[in-house]
């Protein structure tokens, strides 16, 4: 790569010449897709890579050329926006649970399916309260393995992470999840 080629002189030319960053863009989008499709899956990866990028171009005048690669600058702005995602999903959870709770309101006496019902809005409230407790990468395992259909070994590749500690951030989950259903419920080892 020669001087004219580095990430540090792009940026540089871009601040003046805008078209400029797409070489940026080329040369690093795979890379942030595949990571923020491993922590947000293929469904938001596109989005949020794709905003990674339009943040670094607003920022291109604000980026250390002294640093010369662009990629822990590119990483980092990616890593802020999964976890306003990983937020986000947690708000979800929670909402998730306190809407459990009120639906049980809803039902009238009558109701020949009063009693399923209460059991599957109690169940769904507290696994929502469990998951939004959970770490992000405790419950990014359990959800790969859980929604994902992955096994552990799966789950830690996906991940990043080392077979091992994918088994013991599952194992975690596992345990709360069953302190969440009490003590009577199996889940599955």
């Amino acid at each position: 790569m020669t001087q004219l080629d580095t990430d540090a002189h792009l940026i540089e030319r871009a601040k003046l010449t805008p078209e400029s960053f797409t070489a940026i863009f080329d040369r690093h989008y795979r890379n942030i897709y595949a990571y923020v499709a491993r922590r947000l899956g293929p469904d938001l990866a596109e989005d949020v890579a794709s905003e990674t990028f339009l943040t670094a171009f607003d920022r291109r005048h604000s980026f250390d050329t002294a640093r010369g690669d662009a990629r822990p600058w590119l990483f980092g702005i990616a890593s802020n926006l999964v976890a306003r995602h990983v937020r986000a999903e947690s708000r979800r959870y929670r909402a998730l649970a306190r809407a459990g709770q009120q639906d049980l309101g809803l039902l009238g006496p009558d109701d020949d399916a009063v009693a399923g019902r209460v059991d599957a809005a109690a169940v769904r409230g507290k696994l929502a309260e469990a998951l939004a407790r959970l770490p992000e990468p405790v419950r990014a395992v359990l959800l790969l393995v859980a929604w994902a259909g992955l096994n552990q070994q799966e789950a830690a590749v996906a991940l990043g992470i080392p077979a091992g500690t994918a088994r013991s951030r599952l194992h975690r989950a596992r345990q709360e999840m069953r302190q969440a259903l009490g003590a009577d419920i199996e889940v599955d080892e």
